[in-house]
């Protein structure tokens, strides 16, 4: 199985687009989503082409592909235009015998980490810069942001197949030789 993540959409039917592209070519199973979906939030410019109704409909055409999780951007109200679940603070994926904990990353994030066992995958997003590396026996990911990147990085999602969760820009180039194998 192959899972394809993206997050802080913010809106911007442009870069969705354009992170759809890379999915499709990247013949991944599931869009993991990690939160801040449809608006881009007060401490946020407005993204290119911010279309949120346009961005849930788009989104719609891949329910079934969906697993989301809430950012401090969501709202109850977005679920009624989304035909996924997207309120979740958090959500788990049993994958290849390691647990994916899946976050925005607003209430659980480095600082404070979720109860997770040795090996495990803490997988969030809220801070637009993307990382992996290996923290206490724990590996930390964050696959950036595909909208708004922070820190000259560039728009970024992540990919996760077999053991190895690789960081990719929007063109599909490998993002700073950012890849992790989850079995090492």
């Amino acid at each position: 199985m192959k899972l394809f993540f993206m997050s802080d959409i913010h809106g911007s039917v442009y870069y969705l687009m354009k992170a759809l592209e890379r999915f499709k070519d990247e013949k991944a199973d599931y869009i993991v989503l990690l939160g801040d979906v449809l608006y881009h939030g007060a401490r946020n410019p407005l993204p290119k082409e911010y279309n949120p109704k346009r961005v849930a409909e788009v989104l719609n055409g891949y329910s079934d592909k969906i697993i989301a999780v809430r950012g401090n951007c969501d709202s109850e109200v977005d679920e009624m235009v989304l035909d996924f679940p997207i309120m979740a603070t958090y959500s788990t994926i049993l994958y290849e015998g390691k647990r994916l904990f899946l976050s925005h990353g607003h209430i659980y994030n480095e600082v404070k980490m979720p109860k997770l066992a040795k090996g495990d995958v803490f997988i969030y997003g809220h801070t637009h810069i993307p990382k992996a590396e290996k923290i206490d026996n724990l590996f930390v990911i964050n696959p950036g942001s595909i909208t708004l990147p922070k820190e000259n990085n560039p728009h970024t999602y992540g990919v996760l197949e077999g053991d190895i969760f690789t960081i990719k820009d929007l063109d599909g180039n490998l993002f700073k030789n950012i890849s992790m194998v989850l079995y090492g």
